[in-house]
């Protein structure tokens, strides 16, 4: 009960300034933390295994994120009933879908990493990859794929931890999960000069270890959430599936695109173009998790709210999650146009065909986060509150209808015009935000007069 009347006590009666201070800013920083994992492997590949490698990195990449996509459906999926089964009171259920999820998303971690672990060399030839890098492309992937099931469940776990209260031990775990993936990574890339498969190695060992950090005290009843013998309710599997789609699809749509983004850039630039393509999503890793943490780690408490009838409330934290968003895409526009070769040069210092390609590639990437903030925070917005349609109509056009249209339209002016696909996108799908969010206003007042009614 004293877990539930903390998590009451920040959701509800915490000032919203301060509960976005309290809940959001550690979430951000826990993310940011997180996802350096990933920005520091690249690196080290680039500079340690050279250009072979960084692009045979990035043509497996998106493959394995597709597999932590399957598991962040469920993940995110079930955070939304989670939140608002709190928010009524009814904790029970609340225990049921947590338990449920976990069997869930450790069953689809299984498959992907089976399915991705046989599959690698067949994929990266049909791509028309150049076979060392297709080797050193199915190296990688393999490895992710043998520690799918488990090494997936870190994300779910941040999720659950942060719908508990607990947003400063989300914050650590995430921050030692970078350190460990980071001490993996000098170990086996800086120090021993091993090749590509134990960058791998090393990012899943600290994950794998993360995932037990996690769970450990939810194993021991020490956390608001309890584990509950899984039942396989359907209408359920529905609405986990229902609210995580909006994310998946995200996830999804634009791992797809990257695939056929490196498939075109394969044709018309070779490695290099892939590289550049690499760097950009590189960037955007490490600036979308923190603004996925300041948002996200909103979300259980606009549910909560939602939940609670706290319409007010409601709005007030969504301001907060617009600020911040702004604030962090004006920040990344400015470094990105102040410094476009320094950038670059992080993850590749050797490559001068690569650092110049990548000059006018990142000023045009840079605009894209002039609106960026208004695609993703209402997507969050529209899940947190039950409205799975609409984030999902914004994440399929930012992830998938919008790129897909560009990559045909842009591709005869060649590397340059491809490259161009995220910024176009951005600016196309704030129109589709733009109504949406006019829209989830109104709900919000029409919810806000029937509670005064």
């Amino acid at each position: 009960m004293s877990e539930q009347k903390d998590s009451e006590k920040l959701f509800i009666s915490t000032k919203p300034v301060r509960l976005f201070f309290k809940a959001s800013i550690p979430g951000a920083i826990g993310m940011l933390a997180s996802s350096t994992y990933y920005l520091t492997e690249t690196i080290f590949v680039g500079r340690m295994l050279g250009e072979d490698a960084f692009a045979g990195l990035n043509l497996a990449m998106p493959f394995i994120l597709i597999a932590f996509a399957l598991a962040d459906l469920v993940g995110v999926g079930s955070s939304v009933p989670i939140s608002i089964k709190l928010g009524q009171g009814k904790g029970e259920e609340a225990n049921k879908v947590f338990s449920l999820a976990v069997v869930l998303i450790f069953l689809f971690g299984l498959l992907s990493g089976v399915f991705f672990y046989i599959a690698a060399p067949f994929i990266f030839h049909a791509m028309g990859a150049d076979p060392v890098i297709a080797e050193q492309a199915t190296e990688y992937m393999r490895v992710y794929a043998i520690f799918a099931p488990f090494a997936s469940m870190s994300f779910a776990f941040d999720n659950y931890t942060r719908i508990s209260g607990k947003i400063n031990r989300s914050m650590g775990v995430n921050i030692f999960m970078s350190v460990m993936c980071f001490t993996f990574q000098l170990i086996f890339l800086v120090l021993m000069r091993l090749p590509i498969a134990f960058a791998a190695l090393a990012s899943s060992l600290g994950m794998l270890i993360t995932t037990s950090i996690y769970m450990y005290p939810f194993i021991r009843g020490k956390m608001l959430l309890h584990f509950r013998r899984p039942e396989f309710n359907m209408h359920m599997i529905k609405v986990i599936i229902a609210n995580g789609i909006p994310s998946f699809l995200s996830n999804m749509s634009g791992r797809i695109v990257s695939i056929v983004m490196n498939a075109a850039l394969l044709a018309v630039g070779g490695a290099t173009a892939v590289s550049i393509y690499g760097i950009l999503m590189s960037i955007d890793g490490l600036v979308l998790p923190t603004m996925y943490g300041l948002c996200d780690s909103l979300q259980p408490a606009v549910g909560y709210n939602w939940g609670a009838g706290r319409k007010d409330r409601v709005r007030a934290i969504e301001r907060c999650c617009y600020t911040a968003s702004i604030t962090l895409c004006m920040i990344a526009f400015l470094v990105l146009i102040l410094f476009p070769e320094g950038t670059a040069s992080l993850f590749v210092s050797e490559s001068e065909a690569i650092i110049r390609g990548a000059h006018m590639a990142i000023i045009i990437f840079a605009f894209n986060y002039l609106i960026r903030w208004l695609n993703f925070s209402t997507q969050s917005f529209s899940a947190s509150i039950g409205r799975p349609l609409y984030a999902t109509m914004i994440s399929l056009s930012q992830a998938f209808v919008f790129p897909l249209v560009f990559i045909l339209t842009l591709y005869p002016l060649g590397q340059n015009g491809l490259l161009a696909n995220i910024t176009a996108s951005t600016f196309a799908t704030a129109v589709v935000a733009a109504i949406i969010l006019t829209r989830l206003m109104r709900i919000v007042s029409d919810k806000s007069r029937e509670g005064a009614n």
